[in-house]
């Protein structure tokens, strides 16, 4: 009995008989190897982040301001405070012009200074004082009160304002010091020079930087603070 199955006990022919199987096509030649053998694929570029990247400040923009240090800060405020405990005398100072006649200030004005003059009789100040008071008249005692009264009104509110923290308050205090110090500086240079009025100056020009900076790192914070200001979502 033959191996096959054929009837009749013969072998098949092969499908093309008097032809041999092709050859490979690369003879004796192995596959090629990967391009990068030993070597994983590259990470990818951001592993754990969304696919979403939010986008990054321009590399140019201003960084915002510093607060001011515990030292700076509490200087900031002890300052306010000194400010508005001087609008508090310009304003007593407002209602007394604004009442009292020229005689009566005068009066007022050599009572205070006489213990000072009794001790130094050429004391700058209280000399300055009496020369004041002895050339008042109604004209320039109502000029005196409305602008003790307006200038004082005003610092009062604005250094509580601030004290506050109301951020819109910081300009106006600002511009308003350096009407100050400008009718200051006309003062000690063209009518009189005072030590004093220079070291109110003096302070004055401080309490504006430490309010400037001050108003800079709050204003920053309030606009990182504020929904929405997010960089925008980039897309695929």
């Amino acid at each position: 009995m033959t191996g096959s199955n054929h009837p009749g006990g013969r072998p098949s022919p092969p499908p093309n008989p008097g032809k041999e199987s092709p050859p490979p096509a690369n003879p004796g030649k192995e596959s090629p190897p990967p391009a990068n053998p030993g070597k994983e694929s590259p990470p990818p570029a951001n592993p754990g982040k969304d696919e979403h990247p939010v986008s990054r400040a321009p590399a140019g923009a201003a960084a915002p301001a510093k607060p001011l240090s515990p030292a700076l800060d509490k200087t900031f405020k002890i300052g306010l405070v000194l400010k508005g405990l001087d609008g508090v005398l310009e304003v007593a100072g407002g209602f007394l012009l604004l009442f009292l006649s020229p005689q009566a200030i005068e009066h007022l004005v050599r009572v205070l200074t006489a213990h000072e003059l009794r001790q130094d009789p050429h004391d700058v100040v209280a000399r300055y004082l009496l020369h004041t008071a002895a050339h008042l008249h109604h004209g320039t005692t109502l000029f005196g009160a409305v602008y003790l009264l307006s200038h004082g009104i005003a610092k009062i509110v604005l250094v509580a304002l601030v004290l506050r923290n109301k951020l819109w308050a910081y300009p106006w205090l600002i511009g308003l010091l350096l009407a100050f110090i400008a009718y200051q500086l006309y003062q000690i240079t063209l009518v009189h020079f005072s030590a004093g009025l220079t070291a109110l100056t003096v302070f004055d020009a401080a309490l504006v930087w430490l309010t400037w900076r001050e108003y800079r790192s709050k204003r920053a914070a309030a606009n990182q603070a504020k929904p929405g200001r997010a960089a925008p979502v980039g897309t695929r």
